[in-house]
């Protein structure tokens, strides 16, 4: 599928972690992140790659970590912060774990360094972002999918966004096989580990 990318483009990647974890999810595929981070830089000039996660503090293990340290290490900038817990009106904890300011902030601030920004978020409250970085002359393509269902993406995001990448599309250039492992084997904790489920409301 065409990506319009021009070359020599300065790229960032700005990754909200929870939203593309349920996009693939509901799309029945797991990112390997080494393939995604590999597809986009094909495509420009990648000055950055972000990821942006909540993570749970009181936990002895966090199912999340070890794919943080590794994307740590291969490639990705993490950010991160702790979740809150919160108990709503009818008396359940959930667990809130937003990270929209912090990509937006950091959005705002690379923007003057870039030619193109890529969102991969679905999420609506992002349109006035997408607006504002095109107000600064960067061009802004939004990754994310209207073919699960319901559509994780919210129609105005991508109405205002310049370009917009179905994640079904490049779900074969981006996904991770499922290879039978031996017994035995040592397990890539970056492939088995995933995003757990926060409510992600503010």
């Amino acid at each position: 599928m065409p990506m319009n990318f021009y070359p020599g483009e300065r790229i960032a990647l700005f990754v909200d972690g929870a939203n593309l974890y349920a996009a693939a999810r509901a799309l029945g595929f797991d990112i390997d992140y080494k393939r995604l981070l590999a597809l986009f830089k094909k495509q420009g000039r990648l000055v950055r790659a972000f990821y942006y996660t909540a993570l749970i503090d009181d936990q002895e293990y966090s199912p999340i970590r070890p794919l943080v340290d590794w994307l740590d290490y291969n490639g990705y900038t993490m950010v991160t912060k702790p979740t809150k817990e919160f108990t709503d009106a009818s008396g359940r904890r959930k667990i809130k774990g937003n990270m929209d300011i912090e990509l937006a902030t950091d959005v705002m601030e690379m923007a003057e360094r870039l030619d193109h920004v890529v969102l991969f978020s679905g999420d609506g409250d992002f349109r006035c972002l997408v607006e504002a970085t095109q107000r600064k002359g960067v061009r802004v393509t939004v990754v994310s999918t209207v073919k699960s269902s319901p559509p994780m993406v919210a129609d105005e995001l991508r109405r205002q966004a310049d370009n917009f990448i179905e994640l079904q599309d490049i779900a074969d250039e981006i996904s991770r096989a499922h290879a039978p492992r031996e017994p035995g084997e040592p397990v890539d904790l970056a492939e088995d580990e995933e995003e757990p489920a926060y409510d992600l409301a503010t």
